[in-house]
């Protein structure tokens, strides 16, 4: 607990960085220090984002695309009936092999290219279905989860979701729809975003963001990537509720919560490759604490321990 608490008051400036390093030499504190940058302003830091985004793909190069089903008829009927059978063979296999889905797991991304060399990279535990055989005259897609797009001109681009429905022409955005929280930022070009049957239009740097229903306002964006795609989830003013479930999709455990004021506003960022980094740059801006238990991490409050 000294050690928190001495984290907490270097967070309030109650001593410097030169002393905390000083008190605890095999800490990293590179990752803390960009929450303590995240709790003093709401503006992201500048990144090469071209080339975060190059090091990204390199690295998804790696991964092996997602596999296509494709369901077909086994049993051919009696003589009498070969031609109606092959023609429902053919139906089936038409429409069967057009439906295309990608998904990833616990803490996995994967980046991919659609008909129309659109890329998507899509997050951790997200799912995105279309179909290929009509794709030239419909661009629509299903998304549960979040991804990234950098969507190439043509025809209108439309991502359909739970919560609403994102429609560009040709234009990079993040989409992210996540049970009771649906949120659109836009990078370049112009987005439309349709939630309740209204219409908004997105510029480069504006998000549109809904939390458990209510349209919540949010400061400019001057990132020009997501930062998830370099292993880096940021949240301005977001409900600790939806920090604590990036949390557990990103590292596969499970937070209890019950003991904390959940509603609460986070700003700042966790890292995705390191557990424990990530857990004290959440809690410690909030003056909260944590405990770990095998996959089960328990957050509560300093005073109640």
């Amino acid at each position: 607990m000294t050690k928190e608490r001495d984290i907490l008051k270097w967070f309030n400036d109650e001593i410097s960085s030169e002393e905390i390093k000083r008190l605890y030499p095999d800490e990293d504190f590179s990752v803390l220090e960009k929450s303590r940058f995240y709790t003093k302003q709401f503006s992201l830091p500048e990144l090469d984002e071209e080339k975060a985004l190059a090091d990204f793909k390199a690295r998804q190069k790696q991964n092996k695309p997602s596999k296509v089903v494709s369901l077909t008829f086994k049993t051919f009927f009696k003589v009498a009936a070969v031609l109606v059978v092959m023609l429902g063979l053919s139906y089936a296999l038409f429409f069967n092999d057009a439906s295309v889905s990608y998904s990833t797991e616990i803490a996995q991304t994967e980046t991919f290219n659609l008909p129309d060399d659109s890329e998507v990279i899509l997050n951790a535990k997200s799912e995105l279905r279309f179909n290929k055989k009509t794709w030239a005259s419909n661009r629509n897609l299903n998304l549960d989860g979040e991804a990234f797009f950098k969507v190439t001109q043509g025809k209108t681009f439309t991502v359909e979701t739970s919560a609403g429905a994102v429609q560009v022409l040709g234009t990079e955005f993040n989409v992210k729809e996540r049970e009771d929280y649906f949120e659109v930022t836009c990078y370049e070009g112009s987005v439309s975003v349709t939630h309740n049957t209204k219409k908004t239009i997105l510029t480069p740097g504006k998000t549109f963001r809904v939390v458990k229903g209510e349209v919540m306002a949010v400061t400019e964006v001057i990132a020009k990537n997501p930062a998830w795609i370099i292993k880096e989830s940021n949240f301005n003013n977001v409900p600790l509720w939806q920090v604590i479930d990036e949390l557990e999709i990103q590292y596969g455990i499970t937070i209890l919560a019950n003991a904390v004021d959940t509603s609460q506003l986070y700003t700042g960022s966790f890292t995705h490759n390191d557990r424990s980094i990530a857990l004290q740059s959440v809690t410690i801006p909030l003056k909260l604490s944590y405990k770990i238990k095998g996959n089960t991490v328990e957050f509560y409050n300093y005073e109640s321990h």
